[in-house]
């Protein structure tokens, strides 16, 4: 047998490792994290806590001409991986760990990205009232909440 020329260290390296295949692999099938890769708003809904923003997106202004990527991440690739690991990690912490505010509310980065992503979109209608033609201290949402999702309760 093949394993029996192995050390015992080897031995118990592989069966964690395995393990932690298993386990990883199963938690990215259970989660639908591939679906996470995709632009699709629908993979924003496979966490419970995203519905209501699933739902006040669809009856929002922007429903026809955004979806969640679009506007919660960078537009250029690496960036736009970059920032969904981070907010993948982050969001898969607070859900095992249950530490979430309720309801969910955007950390600073994701607002500064938000912001970009509205000045970039908007940027022949507001450039002249943006500070130095960047996005300044004010964020758009502090005016227009109900853009995205509709108005909120």
């Amino acid at each position: 047998m093949l394993w029996r020329g192995l050390s015992v260290p080897v031995l118990v390296l592989c069966a964690l490792g395995g393990a932690a295949l298993g386990t990883g692999g199963f938690t990215v099938r259970y989660a639908e994290g591939l679906s996470y890769l995709s632009s699709d708003p629908k993979a924003c809904i496979n966490c419970h806590i995203m519905r209501d923003m699933y739902d006040g997106w669809q009856k929002a202004s922007h429903h026809a001409v955004a979806t969640c990527v679009d506007c919660h991440l960078p537009h250029e690739t690496l960036p736009k991986y970059a920032v969904k690991a981070e907010n993948g990690f982050v969001h898969s912490k607070a859900f095992t760990l249950q530490d979430f505010h309720e309801p969910i509310r955007l950390r600073p980065s994701s607002s500064r990205v938000l912001n970009a992503s509205c000045v970039a979109c908007h940027r022949d209608l507001v450039n002249d009232i943006l500070p130095h033609g960047g996005a300044g201290s004010a964020t758009c949402v502090h005016c227009h909440a109900a853009v995205g999702h509709g108005p909120q309760r």
